[in-house]
């Protein structure tokens, strides 16, 4: 199986690799606004710029998630490949694990920039040990929004599943506080921000990475989020499973 589900990432990650503007796509926008945004306001102050690599951070893992999933899922359904391979004696866990596995690659491929930006045109430091915790950090940060991301693809035909990722990416960014220095959104968002899934993942890089202190509300609305999506997520699979297969 671990073979098997290494195949089918492979497969995904070249299949998308040949086409560079789906790979440069996911990782421009999470880069361009370190560009225009976080260095030249925030570029000197080592907090500042800490704080904003980090949000920028998890606004390229949101993304990523969310339309390599979402939109990536929903086209794989509409053709051929996909279904045949969900008919075969192997079963779909190798190829679901394979999906998983490019994603994370992608997800990677779009923060890296982010981070390298952050690395040499900013003050923004972090210790080894932050680093590593941030790594974690990033992992369970991304959970309710890869289950979000296979939610939608899994339940709606792609044009629908690229319009609501689009619709709901930005709405959940800025109101969970990842446009905003810690504590320094305005009121509204302060107020809304610790029931949405962006700030309790964030809120965990934040913690990482720098002084801050995590809300417990956030916390238990991550997790809570992650629950709901995951729930979401297997029920859409198993819908779609049986309209097409049985």
């Amino acid at each position: 199986m671990p073979s098997l589900a290494l195949t089918h990432a492979r497969f995904r990650i070249l299949e998308t690799i040949r086409i560079p503007i789906a790979v440069v796509g996911g990782a421009f926008f999470p880069a361009a606004s370190m560009l225009f945004f976080v260095v030249p306001f925030a570029g000197d102050d080592a907090t500042a710029a800490t704080f904003a690599t980090a949000s920028m951070v998890m606004f390229a893992v949101m993304t990523s998630s969310l339309f390599t999933y979402g939109v990536g899922v929903s086209e794989d359904r509409s053709q051929p490949w996909d279904p045949y391979t969900r008919t075969l004696p192997a079963g779909p866990g190798a190829s679901f694990a394979g999906r998983i596995l490019s994603g994370l690659t992608f997800t990677t491929l779009s923060l890296l920039p982010v981070v390298l930006i952050g690395a040499f045109f900013t003050a923004a430091t972090a210790s080894w040990t932050g680093l590593l915790v941030a790594v974690g950090a990033v992992i369970l940060g991304a959970l309710p929004f890869t289950f979000m991301g296979l939610a939608i693809g899994y339940a709606l035909p792609m044009k629908a599943a690229l319009a609501v990722a689009q619709i709901i990416f930005f709405p959940l960014a800025f109101g969970g506080g990842l446009l905003s220095a810690p504590n320094q959104a305005p009121s509204f968002v302060e107020t809304i921000a610790p029931y949405l899934p962006t700030r309790g993942a964030v809120e965990l890089i934040w913690a990482a990475v720098g002084d801050f202190r995590v809300s417990a509300t956030s916390m238990v609305s991550l997790v809570a989020w992650t629950v709901v999506m995951a729930a979401i997520a297997a029920w859409a699979f198993r819908r779609d499973e049986g309209a097409r297969f049985h």
